[in-house]
């Protein structure tokens, strides 16, 4: 399956990045430099959209990680993906703001 990252035209300051396909050592910067644009163009919040992602190794939680501690992230993995296996067991559910579709992370934000 090809790897594709896709960043949608901003809306209400909100950028939304699509990804799908396999997220690994080799595909993950082309989020990586995605993730740093949005952070350099001072975007309020950043949307990364996992819900067609197939596969992802550590190089896709070092990007994320990374990307939390420069932006606001909401992070779309829906409740069926393995991914949200990932997030489980690296402890990220509690850290990055994850939800299971694109319309609630779009959404108002939450009061914090």
């Amino acid at each position: 399956m090809n790897t594709h990252v896709q960043a949608l035209p901003d809306e209400h300051d909100t950028r939304i990045i699509l990804c799908s396909g396999e997220l690994d050592i080799a595909t993950t910067p082309q989020l990586r430099a995605v993730l740093e644009q949005a952070a350099a163009d001072n975007i309020r919040r950043t949307v990364v959209d996992l819900s067609l992602v197939s596969f992802a190794d550590s190089s896709l939680i070092s990007a994320l990680v990374r990307a939390h501690h420069t932006q606001r992230l909401v992070v779309t993995v829906p409740l069926t993906s393995p991914l949200r296996r990932i997030f489980a067991l690296t402890g990220l559910e509690g850290v990055l703001h994850l939800t299971p579709d694109l319309a609630s992370a779009v959404g108002p934000e939450p009061e914090r």
